[in-house]
């Protein structure tokens, strides 16, 4: 990417604006180099409003709810968003003309002169990530993290020290755009899990999973990849990397395979043939996320920092927005958002994370997922409330076989809400877990979830005070 040494002038299209950051990042940082951007989306004006505020200052030529194919063929650099499709007949133009496509996380690893974490996994991958900044944070401030958690690297380039540490979420999309570039060689890989998720996108599962076997491509023996022990898909693919493997568990793991485990909900790292405490104490809520933290601390240890350390940081982890948020107590009622639980697999770790009678919210838009594992639990709410979505006339007729109960479905999420209210008592807890994507009724899950507090906080008259 040599072509990144010369941005003034250069002549860019930002292919996907979006609202989540990459897009806007990727066009505030080539604007703000002296290139001349044009920003390209199928949305409206009025869409990414939000977006297109935070630009106002700069010359960069819109193409909006709609594509131009001279906006592919005289640029010197098309930067796509993750979410465009790889083979779009855009980007094929582009490729046509010899122009080269790259990503904000591309552009990033190519010019950044740092060691990388990188996280990816189809569930965990935010809170491991997070964890891992965490902790690196406690011990260095300079310390970033970025990537698909809604943050693009490209926003904190500039100011990013040499040799400075970055953890980098990434999402099989991600993954797949830099699949032979020969940019990501992270220190350490991480991950957490493979589940069936985006499967409107993938024709299989085989395909999901070589996405995300990217995340280790480019490592070498230098570099440590990390597998869960736990996951079928996952505990053999340490053969197909060059890196040095370690392996994270919910249980002792037999001869041979170093790394970490559980034990009585603790969490040890063994080495030489010691076993040192990783994980104590803990503030997240459900055995998942013991797990979640277990991998962050066997990647900060294979990075090098002390078991002591990591101990002692993730005892104050106390989690991030949308994973099994609790962020009011109102009344004796508990409020949890998760609306990150875009899988059944992800309700189901939720529900059981729980003592207390649980009030399910749940249901939205179908990603061509099985449901089944959503009807195994389904059992286990003292209500259920249905939002409206193409997942949720999939979800209904295996509740109805079932002979489970459901209200709903609801065509907003307040009456849901309300009616949630009206029948959770004292001591138990309302959440939001809805196993399905958000798109219709929201514009993503981050949307779902502040929508969910909101509405939350509204109605019970309430500050959040008393969390």
């Amino acid at each position: 990417m040599n072509q990144l040494t010369k941005l003034r002038n250069m002549k860019v299209t930002i292919m996907g604006l979006g609202l989540h950051g990459g897009g806007l990042e990727s066009a505030l940082f080539f604007a703000r180099s002296g290139s001349r951007v044009t920003v390209t989306d199928l949305r409206s004006e009025n869409e990414l409003k939000p977006s297109l505020e935070s630009l106002r200052e700069y010359d960069i030529v819109y193409v909006l709810g709609r594509h131009l194919e001279e906006n592919f063929t005289n640029a010197e650099i098309i930067i796509k968003n993750p979410g465009v499709p790889k083979n779009s007949p855009y980007l094929e133009l582009a490729r046509k003309n010899g122009i080269p496509i790259e990503t904000d996380l591309s552009v990033f690893l190519s010019l950044a002169d740092n060691p990388v974490i990188a996280v990816t996994g189809s569930k965990g991958k935010s809170t491991t990530a997070s964890a891992i900044h965490y902790c690196l944070n406690r011990i260095d401030s300079r310390v970033r993290i970025g990537g698909n958690i809604t943050v693009s690297p490209l926003s904190f380039l500039k100011e990013l020290e040499t040799g400075v540490p970055v953890v980098l979420e990434l999402s099989s999309w991600q993954l797949s755009d830099m699949e032979g570039k020969g940019i990501l060689k992270p220190r350490v890989s991480l991950i957490t899990n493979l589940l069936p998720d985006h499967m409107n996108r993938y024709r299989d599962m085989e395909e999901y999973l070589h996405d995300k076997k990217l995340i280790y491509q480019d490592q070498d023996q230098s570099d440590y990849s990390l597998f869960n022990r736990d996951d079928p898909y996952l505990r053999d693919l340490h053969r197909q990397s060059r890196a040095k493997s370690l392996f994270f568990s919910s249980r002792k793991q037999a001869a041979g395979y170093a790394g970490a485990y559980l034990d009585n909900g603790k969490g040890y790292v063994t080495d030489n043939d010691k076993n040192h405490l990783i994980l104590d104490t803990v503030r997240l809520q459900g055995d998942f996320n013991r797990l979640n933290l277990l991998a962050a601390g066997l990647a900060l240890y294979a990075y090098g920092v002390k078991a002591e350390t990591i101990s002692a940081h993730l005892s104050r982890f106390s989690g991030i927005e949308h994973r099994l948020e609790h962020f009011l107590t109102h009344n004796g009622i508990k409020y949890y958002n998760d609306s990150a639980a875009t899988i059944p697999q992800a309700t189901a770790g939720a529900l059981k994370s729980f003592t207390e009678p649980v009030y399910l919210i749940a249901g939205g838009t179908d990603k061509n997922i099985d449901f089944t594992p959503l009807e195994e639990v389904a059992s286990i709410p003292e209500r259920l409330y249905l939002l409206a979505g193409t997942a949720t006339d999939k979800i209904i007729p295996l509740l109805k076989r079932a002979r489970i109960p459901f209200k709903g479905p609801y065509d907003d999420l307040t009456t849901a809400v309300r009616e949630a209210m009206h029948e959770a008592t004292a001591g138990s807890v309302i959440l939001l877990s809805p196993g399905c994507a958000s798109f219709g009724m929201f514009a993503n899950e981050f949307d779902r979830g502040r929508r969910f507090k909101k509405t939350v906080t509204e109605l019970t008259g309430s500050d959040r005070s008393d969390k």
